[in-house]
C-alpha cells in the first residue's frame, strides 16, 4: 500500500488535519467520526510514533460507533511542526501542547486514552484538568511519582541499559525501525511494511528534539519547579474520575508482574486488565478486543463481563462493579 503525499497510511474513515495553536505551533492530528462525545487518543514515545501510527484501527472503529475521535501528534512526533520554541522537550511541554490543542478544537469535555508515553501524558492532563475528563483508559504506561520508573527498571533481570537501547539505538534504517516495532508488539505479523516506512519518515523529522527529550529519566525536566508542577503524587490517586487500565500480559518493556502490579497496588479505584497475547502497544496486537473495551466503557460507563474476561480482568482483587458489569455469580 502506497503512503499518502503526507507520508501517512491511507485508512478509511481516518482524516488528516492541522490546526494552528496559540503558541504558533502547527499541530497535526487525525480524526474520525462527526458526532457524539469526544475521545482524545494519545500516542506513545518511541521513534516515529504518531496519532495515525498508534490509533489507525481504534479511531475509525470508535468514529463509526458514535464518537468524535482526535489523535494529535505531540511535539517531536508525526507531522506536528513549528514547536521548537513553543514547548520545552519534556512532558511539561506535552501537557501545555495538549491543553492548547483541545482548547483550539473547543473540546470542553472528553474521554481520554494513551499508550506508553501517551498514558503518562493522559495522567498528567487528567491531574491538571480533571473537570474536562469524562473517563479514561490507560494502556501500558507509567505513573512517575506514584511508582518510581527507575525502581521498577532495577527489578528487571537484565541491565536497564539494554532496555534503553531501544530508545537510543535506532539508526534511521528500515531494519532498525522494524526492530523497534518488534519490541512494541507481541505479534510481529502485525508490523506491516507501510507502518515501518511511515514511522521511519516521521522519525527523521525530529531527531534532535527526540534525543533532547530522552536525556532525562522518563522525559522528566531537571528543573525542580517543573518537577513540582508535574508531580501527580497525592493528586491523581485521589481523583474519582472513572478509569480503567490495560497492561499487556506479554509486555516486553516492563512485565506485568513488575510494572502492572505495582501500579495496580496504588490505584484501588481503577480497574486493571491484563489482556493475553498482547505486548506494549496493545491496541496494535489486539485491536478488536481493545475496540470493544473502549466502546463499552466510553459508551456505557462499564465493560461487559464477557469483554472483561476476554480482556484478562485482574484476579489480584475483586472486580470493581462501577467499572465492570459484574454478574452476581462473580462477586467474591
Amino acid at each position: 500500500m502506497a503512503l499518502t503525499e503526507e507520508g501517512l497510511i491511507p485508512v478509511s474513515g481516518l482524516l488528516s488535519r492541522r490546526v494552528r495553536l496559540a503558541s504558533g505551533c502547527q499541530a497535526h492530528y487525525v480524526t474520525s467520526g462527526e458526532t457524539g462525545p469526544a475521545v482524545v487518543l494519545l500516542h506513545g514515545g518511541l521513534w516515529g510514533a504518531s496519532g495515525a501510527a498508534a490509533w489507525a484501527q481504534i479511531a475509525p472503529f470508535l468514529g463509526a460507533n458514535g464518537f468524535r475521535v482526535y489523535c494529535p501528534d505531540f511535539p517531536g512526533f508525526g507531522l506536528t511542526e513549528q514547536y521548537e520554541h513553543a514547548y520545552p522537550p519534556d512532558l511539561s511541554g506535552h501537557l501545555d501542547f495538549l491543553h492548547e490543542f483541545v482548547t483550539a478544537l473547543c473540546l470542553d469535555e472528553f474521554h481520554i486514552s494513551g499508550n506508553s508515553m501517551g498514558s503518562q501524558n493522559a495522567v498528567n492532563y487528567i491531574t491538571a484538568h480533571p473537570k474536562k475528563i469524562l473517563s479514561y483508559a490507560l494502556i501500558a504506561g507509567g505513573l512517575e511519582d506514584l511508582v518510581s520508573f527507575d525502581e521498577l527498571m532495577a527489578k528487571l533481570p537484565q541491565p536497564k541499559e539494554v532496555d534503553r537501547s531501544i530508545v537510543f539505538g535506532y539508526d534511521g534504517t528500515t531494519e532498525s525501525m522494524r526492530r523497534t516495532l518488534e519490541w512494541l508488539v507481541h505479534d510481529p505479523a502485525k508490523i506491516t511494511d507501510d507502518v515501518v516506512e511511515m514511522r521511519r519518515l516521521a522519525a527523521a523529522k525530529h531527531v534532535g528534539y527526540y534525543r533532547r527529550m530522552n536525556e532525562h529519566s522518563v522525559f522528566k525536566s531537571p528543573d525542580p519547579d517543573v518537577q513540582a508542577r508535574m508531580s501527580i503524587k497525592g493528586r491523581f490517586d485521589r481523583l474519582t474520575i472513572p478509569g480503567i487500565y490495560l497492561y499487556g500480559a506479554e509486555d516486553r518493556s516492563l512485565p506485568p508482574e513488575i510494572g502492572g502490579h505495582a501500579q495496580e497496588d496504588v490505584l484501588p479505584h481503577v480497574q486493571f486488565f491484563y489482556p493475553p497475547d498482547t505486548g506494549h502497544q496493545g491496541q496494535t496486537d489486539s485491536p478488536e478486543l481493545f475496540g470493544r473495551v473502549f466502546l463499552e466503557f466510553f459508551r456505557d460507563g462499564k465493560v461487559s463481563w464477557d469483554t472483561a474476561r476476554d480482556a484478562g480482568i485482574s484476579s489480584r482483587r475483586p472486580p470493581l462493579p462501577d467499572r465492570v458489569a459484574v454478574p452476581e455469580t462473580a462477586v467474591r
